[in-house]
């Protein structure tokens, strides 16, 4: 390896990694595939995201670091089959945001973001060729439901098909709930579920057209709801009994300290 003091922190990073994977290496690195890191790959952007919303930049520092070096190892092992490098990933981004930017690179001009977003999506469709591609097109399998719904809806609306005021949206829902209604009446199970999946679409609409981040929206409530119902168990346990042996009504009590205290 090449002497730390005489590398910037990336090539050191760079520089650790390829000694990792080498034959003399650590035994657990050179077993790792692409296949094998796609897991740590996702806990580690999700410990980001938790990074985040704690507000300590501390740990955020560590949790980014930890974020970059899946994509330092997953070059490395690219880079050993001869497809491509670290160096040729951040050369591809880099091209890619000074053509995306036209506004800032050249002499593109626009008014707001909206404008910037619908000028990504027109360059992103050349950039694939002249051959049709669907709005909503590229997005990733595996992204959660509802991030996933939020994007679909979002890349729709960029090309026109969105509501044109939020009464319309909220008159969605209300009518896939009557339609939930209807389904259960009729005792169908394969229509309750894709009516309950049309109200949580229609939910995400709203959510996306109020300006909000459905999949953020929800978490906040589970926060909230975890951390009530946490107060629940505190308040029944200093009575030495347990959530069971409650009534309704006793918990719903508590329920209503809990927000009272917020």
């Amino acid at each position: 390896m090449t002497d730390p003091a005489d590398q910037s922190p990336l090539e050191r990073l760079l520089d650790i990694m390829r000694r990792l994977r080498a034959p003399d290496g650590c035994p657990w690195d050179r077993e790792q595939t692409l296949e094998t890191l796609k897991t740590n790959l996702v806990e580690e952007t999700y410990e980001v995201i938790d990074a985040i919303d704690g507000g300590d930049r501390a740990t955020l520092r560590e949790e980014l670091g930890d974020l970059l070096l899946q994509i330092v190892f997953q070059s490395q092992i690219c880079d050993e089959e001869g497809a491509f490098t670290f160096q040729d990933v951040a050369q591809s981004i880099a091209d890619k945001l000074v053509r995306r930017h036209p506004h800032v690179f050249g002499d593109a001009r626009v008014s707001d973001a909206e404008e910037v977003l619908k000028n990504w999506e027109q360059i992103k469709r050349m950039e694939k060729g002249d051959a049709p591609r669907s709005a909503v097109a590229g997005i990733p399998r595996h992204l959660p439901a509802l991030h996933k719904a939020q994007q679909v809806q979002s890349r729709a609306a960029r090309v026109g098909f969105d509501w044109k005021e939020s009464k319309d949206v909220l008159e969605k829902i209300e009518e896939e709930l009557v339609e939930i209604r209807m389904a259960m009446a009729q005792e169908s199970a394969d229509r309750v579920r894709d009516e309950i999946g049309d109200l949580l679409f229609a939910v995400v609409n709203l959510t996306r057209f109020l300006g909000h981040e459905a999949e953020e929206v929800l978490n906040l409530t589970i926060r909230r709801f975890t951390r009530r119902f946490r107060y629940i168990e505190d308040r029944v346990h200093e009575g030495g009994r347990k959530l069971t042996d409650c009534s309704l009504d006793e918990l719903e009590e508590f329920w209503q300290e809990a927000k009272t205290r917020e």
